[in-house]
């Protein structure tokens, strides 16, 4: 019998021979360039750290036990991640990607997927028909679930019927749930990729990308591209992140609650317009979100009547930080429009329905009721500054 999520953030269920690092309970960190060997054909297993070293090996088969993959690979970042998955196309091959997606994602789609000759249709994956959509070029569909910033939510299961059907990858960013609370590719999907940097890590203090498979096809060619290409996690931050995923269940639950408490303050302000939490029984989502994952998560959007009041929320936060990021035990609140999306075309971020009145939170781990008193303080203040 395996063994719960929980536990497999602390434990892998293979035996990881702790006698072969002197019982140490904390893996070690390998922090080594290259490893010797005793002849010609003898080699213990490392050869040198781009191609793999044994503290990243550890984080991988943490990371692919938490996905159910067979496979999963340690990067330097979330886009490295994606970049070396967009090396799997060829010129001339088409992708089907969800509008509203992180803007780095979108930038690297826009320009340097672009300018390798792969053709790209932006639709909402939520809303609209991806058959509709399918050519004879078409490769693979890829989408957040829920999305960054607006929490628009996709059927996986849904959607993989249709990419099973047509013979096309199905690749799902699942950073904002973190593998704690979706599994794409128990619900259909060929390929994951992660931002390790958020709730992985967990505690904002180093950088990390995952991609995780359940294909040997796959692994086989991504393993290749990250041999080559040469974006590996280093050893001293693969262990923070093993470090960081200890704790993932007991802070995506505190994360949680928070969310879901300052959803239900947030609904109840005069100068807010509109709340995004796919908690919400009222969001398109919910029901979705209640059929494919474990929880809702700590993301959510708010919209404000006006720029203005937006602006004096940003400037007067303390307690909460006015920051880029999510996942961390602090609570960030984030402007998209020149922070996440500053390179998206203003015209894009339209149709996702991104305006200069639009907040994000990253709910923290903080007691929940003073989260509730800084937003208390900042809204009474910029009722002071922008209304008189």
């Amino acid at each position: 019998m395996g063994y719960d999520i929980e536990t497999k953030c602390i434990h892998l269920e293979e035996n990881d021979h702790p006698e072969e690092r002197f019982g140490a309970i904390s893996f070690p960190i390998y922090q080594t360039a290259t490893f010797a060997h005793k002849g010609v054909g003898q080699s213990t297993g490392y050869d040198y750290t781009r191609l793999q070293n044994p503290t990243r090996e550890h984080l991988e088969k943490v990371v692919a036990s938490l996905e159910q993959g067979i496979d999963a690979i340690a990067f330097s970042s979330g886009m490295a991640a994606i970049g070396a998955v967009m090396e799997l196309f060829s010129p001339g091959d088409h992708l089907i990607m969800e509008r509203d997606l992180y803007g780095g994602s979108t930038r690297l789609f826009s320009h340097i997927s672009k300018k390798n000759g792969i053709s790209i249709t932006s639709i909402d994956c939520s809303r609209e028909n991806v058959a509709d959509y399918i050519t004879d070029r078409t490769k693979a569909v890829y989408i957040e679930t829920p999305t960054n910033p607006m929490m628009n939510v996709t059927d996986i299961a849904a959607l993989s019927k249709i990419t099973k059907e047509k013979g096309l990858l199905l690749i799902v960013d699942n950073t904002f749930l973190s593998p704690y609370l979706q599994n794409p590719l128990v619900l259909g999907a060929d390929i994951v990729v992660h931002s390790g940097t958020k709730y992985l890590g967990g505690h904002n203090d180093t950088i990390s990308g995952f991609i995780v498979t359940n294909r040997e096809d796959i692994s086989e060619k991504l393993r290749f591209i990250f041999k080559t290409t040469g974006a590996g996690l280093a050893p001293f931050d693969s262990w923070l992140i093993l470090r960081g995923i200890q704790t993932l269940a007991l802070r995506m639950e505190k994360s949680q609650e928070n969310a879901a408490l300052l959803a239900d303050w947030l609904l109840k302000q005069k100068r807010v317009t509109r709340v995004i939490y796919p908690g919400l029984s009222s969001h398109p989502g919910h029901e979705i979100m209640k059929k494919q994952s474990r929880g809702f998560g700590a993301m959510l959007t708010f919209d404000v009547d006006n720029e203005a009041f937006a602006l004096s929320l940003l400037k007067n936060v303390r307690l909460i930080r006015f920051a880029e990021s999510l996942g961390g035990t602090e609570t960030l609140l984030t402007y998209p429009l020149t922070q996440t999306h500053a390179d998206v075309p203003k015209e894009e971020l339209a149709k996702c329905g991104i305006t200069e009145h639009t907040l994000r939170l990253s709910l923290g781990i903080e007691n929940g009721q003073d989260l509730v008193k800084e937003l208390e303080r900042v809204f009474e203040l910029g009722e002071k500054e922008v209304y008189g």
